[in-house]
């Protein structure tokens, strides 16, 4: 198997096999992020693809999962993605789900038949990176789209049948704004009706234009305490039935896990204790991305 660079993968995939279609991330300008940043971002040729694919075959006796990694795998050609997904069912029988990073620029260059064929080809769900629903927000960390460029391209995968799991990033907006951040993130998750939803916590990482704002004092992180505040803020506005909502990712100060809207009361009971001091945050220290 060949890997370029360092490698990500979402929580969720951490037992699937990792196949890099694309080296980089097709934007790689966010503020707050570092990942990719030694890559000049492209799609491999196929045949590598295919060849790693074919020694993975070869090393395991099961292979239930399959994600396409790096940044943005949805951005190559449909023919290729498709050439990729008949190569993993025909010799992957047993793979249950293939999934991958998307962005509203990938989603957008598919049209809606594009995509259901993809779907047919066992491309199964798509990681997309909403960050915030307030564009004031979004363009400060240079995210390169709109809130409603990103709603736009779940409903379209939703449409065909393609899952969406979204997430978004608690503390993003900072002190400034963190109330328009909640409750824009609140009305985009709302409106999309992704089928999973990850809320992150930021963390600031050296190296990128939002260390250097928090440095500059141009940009207050949130305390623990604030972080909270603002997601009762956020769970409360969401309305979003059915979607599996996980905030338990290793940035965040605590952890929670329901489905929405049926859990969210519980949910919101859990983070006011952590509010008023009856449930313990996650040290600073143990924090992670």
């Amino acid at each position: 198997m060949r890997y370029i660079g360092d490698i990500y993968r979402p929580p969720s995939e951490a037992y699937s096999l990792i196949v890099q279609l694309t080296v980089g991330c097709s934007h790689n300008r966010c503020a707050f992020c570092s990942m990719y940043k030694e890559k000049q971002f492209y799609v491999r040729p196929v045949e590598e693809v295919l060849a790693d694919l074919a020694w993975c075959r070869r090393q395991y006796r099961r292979v239930e999962r399959v994600f396409l990694a790096d940044g943005d795998a949805l951005i190559a050609e449909t023919d290729t993605l498709l050439r990729v997904l008949e190569y993993i069912r025909e010799a992957f029988p047993e793979c249950e789900r293939v999934t991958c990073y998307a962005s509203p620029k990938s989603v957008g260059r598919k049209s809606d038949e594009e995509l259901c064929r993809l779907r047919r080809g066992n491309l199964q769900m798509a990681y997309l990176g909403l960050e915030s629903g307030s564009d004031t927000v979004l363009r400060r960390m240079r995210k390169g789209c709109s809130a409603a460029q990103i709603v736009e391209a779940v409903l379209r995968l939703r449409g065909a049948q393609i899952a969406a799991s979204v997430t978004a990033i608690s503390g993003l907006g900072g002190r400034e704004l963190w109330q328009e951040h909640a409750e824009a993130t609140a009305a985009a998750l709302s409106e999309m009706k992704a089928d999973y939803i990850g809320l992150l916590t930021l963390m600031v990482e050296p190296g990128t234009p939002a260390a250097d704002w928090v440095r500059e004092g141009t940009l207050t992180l949130l305390t623990p305490q604030e972080v909270l505040a603002e997601t009762d803020l956020l769970l409360s506005r969401t309305d979003s039935e059915g979607s599996v909502f996980r905030m338990n990712h290793a940035s965040n100060y605590l952890t929670l896990r329901g489905t929405l809207n049926k859990d969210r009361e519980a949910m919101l009971a859990q983070l006011r204790a952590g509010m008023d001091g009856a449930v313990r945050l996650k040290h600073e220290g143990f924090r992670a991305l």
